[in-house]
C-alpha cells in the first residue's frame, strides 16, 4: 500500500534527523509498504479502503463485462463494444442501471479487503520471522499471499454472486436481499459458493502474471524504488491488463457459474444447476467454441487497468 508524497517527505526528514541506530522506516528501500510498527487496525483500514475504491471506481464497466459474458444473451442485450453498451444500456434502462448491484460490491470489498492485507502482513511476518529471522522471504510472502486469497475470496464470493446476477440483463431480483433470500429459497446457501474453486484457480496466474509485469515494468521505470506514483499507476495499469486478459476464460467460466444463465444452459439441456468448474469449462466450449472463452476480455481489461493502478 503506497504512502502519500508528504508523508513518504516527513519520514524521510525523520530518518534524516535520526541517528543510523534507531530503528526508523526507510523511505527509499520499503516506501511501498506501510511502517512496520503500525497495527493491525491501520493494514485493515489502509485494506478496506483500497478495495473499495479498486471495484467500484469503474463499476460501470464490470455491469458491461457481465453482460458481454453471457453466452446466449438476449437480443436487447447483444454489445459491439463497451462505449457502445453503456450508451444503450443508460438509454434504454436508466442512467443508475449501469451501478446496479454496487452496494453489495462495496459490502463485501471492504471487510475482504481488510482481512485481505491483515492476514497477509500478520502471516508474513511471522513466517518471515520463522524462515529468515525477521528478513524478506519470498516463500513466506508467497504463502502468506495464498492464505489471504483464500479468506478474502471466501467473503467476496457471495457478494460477486449477487453483483453478477443483479447485473444481468432483465435481472428479476428487485434489490440486494431480495437476491440473497431467492438464491437461498430455491438454490441454497451454497450456490454462492459455486464458482469458489474457480475463483480461487484464477487467482493463482492472475497473481503470478501480475507481479511479474508489474516487477518488470518497476525494474524500467523505477529501477532504484525511489518515491515515484506514477511508475506504481502505469505499472499497475500493464500488469491489471495483461494480468486480466491471460485469465478472462477462467472468468467467463465464474460468470456462468455465478448467474446460471437460464436460456444457455437449457439449451444444453441441464437440469438443475450448473455446478464445477470442468463442467463450466465444457459448456463454454460447446455453446461458442474458443471464442467464447474470451468473451468480454476488452471489458475486463478496461475495468482492471485503473483498479490494479489504484489499489
Amino acid at each position: 500500500m503506497e504512502l502519500s508524497s508528504d508523508r513518504g517527505v516527513a519520514t524521510l526528514e525523520m530518518s534524516q534527523a535520526k541517528s543510523k541506530n534507531d530503528d526508523t522506516f526507510d523511505v527509499d528501500g520499503d516506501y511501498e509498504s506501510l511502517p512496520p510498527d503500525v497495527s493491525v487496525a491501520t493494514h485493515m483500514t489502509a485494506g478496506a479502503v483500497a478495495g473499495i475504491l479498486e471495484h467500484t471506481v469503474m463499476y460501470p464497466v464490470d455491469s458491461v463485462k457481465t453482460r458481454m459474458q453471457s453466452l446466449q444473451p438476449d437480443p436487447n442485450a447483444q454489445y459491439k463494444g463497451v462505449y457502445e453498451a453503456l450508451k444503450r444500456i443508460i438509454r434504454t434502462e436508466g442512467i443508475f442501471r449501469p451501478l446496479r448491484g454496487l452496494n453489495i460490491t462495496m459490502l463485501g470489498a471492504g471487510p475482504a479487503h481488510a482481512l485481505y492485507f491483515a492476514c497477509y502482513e500478520r502471516a508474513k511476518r511471522s513466517l518471515s520471522d520463522v524462515i529468515q529471522n525477521g528478513g524478506n522471504s519470498h516463500i513466506a510472502n508467497g504463502v502468506a499471499g495464498s492464505v489471504a486469497t483464500v479468506l478474502h475470496d471466501a467473503i467476496m464470493n457471495p457478494a460477486e454472486v449477487v453483483k453478477q446476477r443483479m447485473q444481468m440483463y432483465n435481472s428479476p431480483y428487485k434489490g440486494l436481499w431480495d437476491c440473497v433470500q431467492t438464491v437461498t429459497r430455491t438454490e441454497g446457501a451454497g450456490a454462492f459458493y459455486r464458482s469458489y474453486s474457480t475463483q480461487l484457480t484464477m487467482n493463482i496466474p492472475f497473481q503470478a502474471v501480475h507481479f511479474i509485469t508489474y516487477e518488470l515494468m518497476q525494474e524500467q521505470l523505477n529501477p532504484h524504488r525511489h518515491y515515484n506514483p506514477g511508475s506504481h499507476i502505469l505499472s499497475g495499469a500493464a500488469a491489471g491488463a495483461i494480468s486480466a486478459a491471460v485469465t478472462t476464460p477462467l472468468d467467463v467460466c465464474k460468470t456462468l457459474l455465478n448467474t446460471q444463465e437460464n436460456v444457455a444452459l437449457h439449451s444444453m439441456n441441464i437440469s438443475g444447476h450448473l455446478s464445477g468448474m470442468v463442467n463450466a469449462f465444457r459448456t463454454v466450449y460447446r455453446l461458442g467454441g474458443l471464442a467464447a472463452f474470451f468473451k468480454g476480455v476488452q471489458a475486463r481489461v478496461i475495468y482492471q487497468m485503473p483498479s490494479t493502478a489504484i489499489a
